[in-house]
């Protein structure tokens, strides 16, 4: 052999016959022992989809299809966009399936846009700080941001061998300086805005470690989940920003989006009716201004000039925290009684004084702890009034049955409504409240005294007290620190010559903020980042944002359906403001994906979970392999801690990646949960398929190759007949699979389609497929429709395809790779529907397969589940069980069978 036959993997005679021409001969080992490779680097196709074929095609397409999405493009202005975004993971240094899942998600229909002719961006990127990195820290004496680093390293070669399509160009992590610049710099602007505030607030205080815990850090026993100490309530200065500024037009621009799967209302439950508003009141003590000033909500602002008191509840910061009228109230408080005190606030809007009351109540209306009390609108309030003998007006007077406004300055007069937009604007305009909210909602609360976050741009000074860092000394950076102990105040308070500094407005001594944000925060913005990631000047170019926003399709967990979306509208609400952006709304439409839950053996005894070699299966039920106990078996969030989890990456060692890819999009529709059972899941049923589709590529490339030259005018009256069948499900299932892939998302059903489709081409017969342009309109459709949830196998399937001599369709570019085709369009004559429909069969939620029914009837539930019962499906999977309810979606071809476990 010749060193290029050699590398080729060919003996010289075999290398010459390729060169020569491609042969489209099945393979074959050859006499010295060589197993001839795949159609693409030998130019002979295999019959069968065999484990070591599979791989070989995996491995030969894995880094073309990757190139894909690989750099940034310039903008294209005058075509349209399309931007899908995934969350993006915390760096906990591993995948698991639920990340497989959701960037399958997004992969897919990022592919499937581009060949719609989109210009698309599929970005990813790292939620990277956090607590996690820095107790990790803390275990091994490191700093967390090796940890962190060494961690993104190991996951992003992770998302390459599993062949994602992201714009890794755009890649971002939040702990990075040249992200969290600005992140801080929207803080300054915020702060200049007047929605940023420090005040007194209840944390988890553990007084062994010396050190303020997240809530998640709390054991279910109220103590730290580190040190064991029972954990104490403890009033500390903390940082706010008014997300309740924008709570009204937060909750109103919900109106303009599409439904959520719930989001939406979960969204509007989490802001609630934003029907009152906060005014801000200075505090005095025996008439003396204290310089304090407090907060009260008004249920009913129109009638803010009816306020009789101010009440604040018994746990409110102003009786523990450190305020200068802590003593006045202490003094008067005495539990269960309203308690009138030697402290009046004066309302910064109407200039009234009014006394300050500690209520006998343990909780107003939603999380309230501060409310003014308005006698004439309230009957408690008028009561407690009374009782306490404090004077009041009344404001609100009927007149030919019109309720008007009486006693309140220049809104004396108006009507009720007309006097509570007046009242609310002026109140915003003079910027001592007025904003309208909900009793529900509370403003975000970003301090953590933590290290590894980012820094607080706030330096405070003794002389000009709190100053904003200025833009151009931005970032903030976080100083290195080399051991991590976890006790005492938080580590940037112990780096003095961090924390000192001099006060940018008198250049005199000052000390920097040493809290750092909320991982929240990070999160609230990054998807304006990645329209522009490599911006040095600011955030993000505005066009660029303005071109490629709102993102088109956002997808992630249920979990973070109401604050993460809520703090990411805020910041979009708030950019839009300052004129950053032009879009109000960061999201158009939200797809939530459902947890992977792995089957669960717990010993009733003690609680413990087993590892699966300790259970045992032979029986009936299963029981602890040493001592027979029974166990209790659930369905759980995939932990290791549960012994339930699956690894990706052995997942893929052992199926592939495009049979992995297919499993997750069709085990179940994406916003419900997979059960994720070896034994009856859908992995078999989609090999099978993957093998069948690749037969039928075969079938076609024997019956092309052959010496016959195909012509439409040779066949017969039926094989024109089963043509024109072949043509109406080609048209059908690109309308189904086309709307599946835009609207709802249930890939599952396209999958389907795609299987019934496959179906009706394996049964043509030979002089169709030698001869038809249907036949090949119609696999080259489906291959192509394939190719963004199995790109590996259609690339190849593609390939085998192009090469076949004799080619009827024109349409195609058969030298462009599969990725690169236009997705399939509806023929113009096209109009009637298939004789049959391929409809899945899911059982408790599972999906078992699929059948086929007359057209006619498949909108029919009760004669869709007597087709399925008497089917070969029904028999095995239905008989002798007792189904409680019968689910038919004639849209997805999908009918779901709750039977008795």
């Amino acid at each position: 052999m010749g060193p290029a036959a050699v590398t080729l993997g060919f003996c010289s005679s075999c290398l010459k016959r390729r060169l020569n021409g491609f042969s489209y001969k099945w393979p074959q080992v050859l006499s010295h022992g060589i197993t001839r490779a795949i159609y693409s680097e030998t130019g002979q196709w295999e019959k069968g989809y065999g484990l070591e074929t599979r791989r070989k095609v995996e491995t030969f397409w894995h880094q073309k299809i990757k190139d894909n999405f690989a750099a940034i493009n310039e903008v294209d202005r005058s075509k349209p966009k399309y931007y899908v975004l995934s969350m993006f993971p915390y760096p906990s240094g591993k995948l698991h399936m639920g990340h497989v899942r959701v960037y399958t998600l997004s992969d897919t229909v990022a592919r499937f846009q581009k060949m719609r002719g989109m210009q698309v961006i599929n970005p990813m990127g790292w939620d990277a700080f956090g607590l996690p990195a820095e107790n990790a820290a803390i275990e091994r004496g490191l700093n967390p941001d090796t940890w962190t680093k060494s961690n993104i390293e190991h996951m992003r070669q992770q998302l390459e061998r599993i062949g994602l399509s992201f714009s890794w160009d755009r890649e971002i992590s939040t702990c990075s300086p040249e992200y969290y610049k600005w992140t801080q710099y929207l803080f300054v602007k915020m702060f200049e805005a007047g929605l940023v505030y420090q005040k007194e607030a209840l944390v988890n205080w553990d007084p062994v470690d010396q050190t303020v815990l997240a809530n998640e850090q709390v054991d279910e026993n109220g103590c730290s989940w580190r040190s064991g100490a029972k954990v104490e309530q403890k009033y500390l200065k903390q940082w706010f920003l008014k997300t309740t500024v924008y709570a009204k037009a937060m909750q109103e621009a919900l109106a303009d989006l599409p439904e959520w799967y719930g989001v939406k209302s979960m969204q509007a439950n989490w802001i609630g009716d934003c029907t009152g508003c906060f005014f801000d009141c200075m505090l005095k003590v025996d008439n003396v201004e204290t310089g304090e000033k407090i907060s009260a909500y008004a249920f009913n602002p129109e009638a803010i000039y009816g306020g009789s008191h101010i009440a604040i509840l018994p746990n409110h910061r102003l009786l523990h925290g450190d305020s200068k009228v802590k003593a006045a109230l202490q003094e008067a408080f005495a539990a269960g009684k309203d308690c009138l005190t030697r402290v009046s606030a004066v309302n910064l809007f109407t200039k009234q004084e009014l006394p300050l009351i500690i209520s006998a109540k343990c909780e107003f209306e939603g999380y309230l702890d501060c409310k003014i009390g308005i006698p004439s609108i309230d009957l408690d309030d008028s009561m407690l009034a009374d009782t306490l003998g404090i004077s009041y007006a009344s404001v609100i007077d009927t007149q030919d049955g019109t309720e008007k406004i009486s006693n309140s300055d220049k809104f004396t007069g108006m009507s009720r409504l007309d006097a509570f937009y007046a009242i609310t604007k002026q109140a915003q305009d003079d910027g001592v409240g007025g904003h309208l909210t909900s009793s529900k909602l509370r403003d975000w609360l970003i301090s953590r005294q933590r290290y590894w976050g980012t820094p607080i741009p706030i330096i405070h000074c003794s002389s000009c007290g709190t100053v904003p860092v200025p833009y151009d000394d931005l970032p903030v950076g976080l100083p290195t620190v080399s051991a991590f102990t976890g006790k005492g105040s938080s580590p940037l308070a112990k780096v003095l010559e961090w924390k000192n500094c001099k006060c940018p407005r008198c250049a005199g001594a000052a000390v920097r903020e040493t809290d750092t944000m909320d991982t929240f925060v990070d999160s609230a913005w990054y998807y304006l980042r990645y329209t522009d990631p490599q911006n040095s000047e600011r955030p993000f170019d505005k066009s660029l944002a303005d071109f490629w926003m709102p993102v088109d399709l956002y997808i992630g967990g249920k979990e973070h359906a109401v604050m993460h979306l809520y703090y990411a509208r805020f910041f979009s609400h708030f950019c839009r403001s300052q004129g950053m952006v032009k879009h109000r709304e960061p999201f158009i439409k939200l797809l939530v994906q459902g947890l992977i839950k792995g089957q669960t053996f717990k010993l009733a005894s003690t609680g413990r979970y087993l590892q699966r070699d300790e259970v045992d299966i032979s029986g009936s039920e299963p029981v602890h392999a040493k001592n027979g106990e029974k166990l209790q078996v659930t369905w759980e969030k995939m932990s290791k801690s549960k012994h339930n989890g699956v690894d990706p990456e052995e997942m893929v060692e052992k199926y592939g990646i495009d049979t992995t890819r297919l499993y997750l999009l069709f085990a179940a529709p994406p916003e419900q949960d997979i059960l994720w059972d070896m034994k009856t899941d859908a992995i078999p049923g989609v090999q099978r398929w993957q093998s069948r589709v690749w037969a039928l590529t075969s079938k076609f490339i024997e019956a092309r190759n052959a010496s016959v030259t195909p012509n439409p005018q040779v066949l017969s009256k039926n094989e024109i007949a089963e043509t024109k069948k072949i043509w109406q499900h080609r048209n059908l299932t690109v309308s189904e699979v086309t709307r599946y892939f835009t609207e709802d998302f249930v890939f599952n059903a396209a999958i389907s389609q795609l299987m019934g489709l496959s179906n009706l081409l394996l049964q043509s017969s030979l002089r169709v497929i030698q001869h038809s342009r249907e036949f090949e309109d119609a696999l080259a459709s489906l291959i192509i429709m394939i190719s963004p949830m199995a790109p590996h196998l259609a690339s190849e399937l593609w390939k085998g395809m192009g090469h076949v001599t004799h080619k009827l369709c024109t349409q195609y570019e058969w030298s462009k790779d599969v990725l690169f085709q236009t997705w399939p369009a509806l023929d113009p004559e096209y109009f009637s529907p298939p004789d049959t429909v391929e409809v899945s069969v899911l059982i408790n939620n599972k999906n078992c397969g699929s059948i086929s029914v007359p057209f006619t009837l498949s909108r029919d539930a009760e004669k869709v589940q007597d087709l399925v019962i008497q089917s070969d499906l029904g028999a095995n999977y239905l008989q002798g069980r007792t189904i409680k309810r019968v689910i038919l979606s004639p849209r997805t071809a999908l009918v779901n069978f709750l039977v008795q476990e």
